[in-house]
């Protein structure tokens, strides 16, 4: 507690008389202003409440600033540049086609302006109050701001998280790159090795090898996307090699060093030592919770480094008063869950009871083709010895991807004997579109059977979804599968 007396201290004590806000009391100050932070502050706004929300940085966190956001736009130039590299396969022929990597950085910036924008717009028509300063918690019901003190009831803690650092000598060597830097870069390299077979290194590869650039990926694990159904990491690989991408799973960075190409790296895996030479290198091996610099030994919240801030069902931390919700709390560290998390603390600040239900949570990979997932993987099925059935439609039966040119992937569902639908995977073309129907069936317990007898509007890409269904409900009719 020696910490925090220092700081009351520092800022001039608790009365909120002293303070530039004068005594008001908020209903609750949110600390951090990313997808979970912004739409905790609405809800409560919503309800009534008196918000006033924190965030040193901008507003939109890393997802939208440094991740989610710029990531996809990126992707989407890749995919529209490697379509039109492609064209001449649907009759299109482009006599000077040219990538314009400054062109697309630009792009990039003007998608997360014009969205940071329109959140600033929301807290403004909310009424919410903004704080661009770093915040500190006193204790339970007290935070400064600078050289401010203000009184709130409830607190709400949304400090997100930051890439991980591997102890791997030389990894401070320059050229040595994190997600961040790469999207602020206005150049592309012409080669890179990516840290990390998971979503973000899966994405970076695919999409600067879209662009041209020569892509080493390294994973430690035995296959890529190792969080979702293991086909689809499969399949991704083969698809990623086909674009040009060298794949090495089971293999670790032992050491990085310059060399006169710019960056050596020293790998060990199964075929023991290898040495590859490249422009730069992404770090991409994950995140781990961050804490903002709060005191929470002091404030005596229950945390651990890697796992996060421990809370219950409600989003309640241990401190009665005191909330904690995204990727602070370390459960699944996807934007759409801090959302929910928020809004779950918000109502449950608001008197209105919710609780967290993680149950059904769809994960998304932006890469080409994407991979989309939720529910129960086959993977899972077989560690749990339960007794399930699998069914797959390939895009390439689907009238829609075929004229369209995306025929690779398929829609894959696993369902239990009874037929329930536990769980469905897509690589394809829109995966993360599609992957919203699979999120409301698994949800609503669909069988098989309820799924297929769903009407699906033809030719679309989610007459798969269809397929895949009948394939478990009686057969298949597009498609001479098992």
């Amino acid at each position: 507690m020696a910490a925090i007396a220092k700081l009351k201290s520092e800022v001039g004590g608790f009365p909120p008389t002293s303070s530039k806000r004068g005594v008001t009391v908020y209903d609750a100050v949110i600390i951090g202003g990313g997808p979970g932070g912004y739409m905790a502050a609405i809800r409560v706004a919503q309800l009534g409440g008196k918000v006033l929300l924190a965030e040193a940085r901008e507003l939109g966190g890393t997802c939208l600033n440094r991740g989610c956001i710029p990531t996809k736009a990126m992707a989407h130039s890749a995919a529209m540049y490697a379509k039109a590299c492609q064209g001449e396969a649907i009759g299109l022929k482009f006599s000077q086609l040219t990538l314009d990597f400054a062109g697309v950085a630009r792009h990039r910036a003007g998608v997360v302006s014009t969205l940071v924008q329109g959140i600033e717009g929301l807290m403004q028509a909310n009424g919410i109050e903004l704080a661009g300063k770093k915040a500190q918690i006193l204790a339970p019901g007290t935070v400064s701001l600078g050289d401010e003190i203000v009184e709130t009831k409830h607190i709400i803690i949304a400090t997100g998280s930051r890439q991980l650092r591997p102890p791997i000598p030389g990894i401070d060597s320059p050229g040595v790159v994190d997600t961040d830097t790469i999207l602020n870069s206005q150049t592309l390299p012409q080669s890179m090795l990516v840290l990390g077979g998971g979503v973000v290194g899966a994405e970076f590869a695919s999409i600067f090898a879209s662009f041209g650039t020569r892509i080493t990926l390294v994973e430690m694990l035995p296959g890529l996307l190792p969080a979702m159904d293991s086909e689809l990491g499969k399949r991704l690989s083969l698809y990623l090699r086909k674009a040009g991408v060298d794949i090495l799973t089971n293999t670790r960075v032992s050491s990085i060093s310059r060399s006169p190409q710019g960056l050596a790296v020293d790998l060990e895996g199964n075929k023991g030592s290898t040495r590859v030479e490249v422009q730069q290198v992404l770090l991409a091996a994950g995140r781990v919770p961050d804490f903002g610099g709060l005191d929470l030994d002091g404030l005596g919240i229950d945390h651990d480094s890697r796992g996060g801030i421990r809370v219950d069902e409600t989003m309640a931390t241990n401190i009665p008063g005191i909330w904690a919700i995204g990727d602070c709390v370390g459960n699944m560290m996807l934007a759409h869950v801090a959302s929910r998390e928020g809004i779950v603390a918000a109502e449950n600040i608001m008197g209105l009871g919710s609780r967290m239900d993680y149950r059904v949570v769809p994960a998304c990979v932006f890469t080409l083709p994407e991979a989309a997932s939720v529910g129960c993987s086959e993977d899972e099925a077989k560690a749990r010895k339960m007794e399930y059935k699998v069914a797959k439609f390939p895009f390439i039966a689907n009238g829609k991807a075929l004229a369209q040119g995306d025929v690779d992937g398929m829609v894959k569902i696993v369902a239990a004997a009874s037929g329930e639908i536990l769980g469905v995977h897509i690589i394809g073309p829109h995966a993360s579109d599609l992957i919203g129907e699979g999120a409301v069936v698994v949800q609503q317990r669909l069988t098989a059977r309820e799924l297929a007898g769903i009407i699906h509007a033809h030719p679309t890409l989610a007459e798969a979804l269809a397929e895949a269904a009948h394939g478990l409900a009686g057969g298949y009719f597009h498609y001479r599968g098992r």
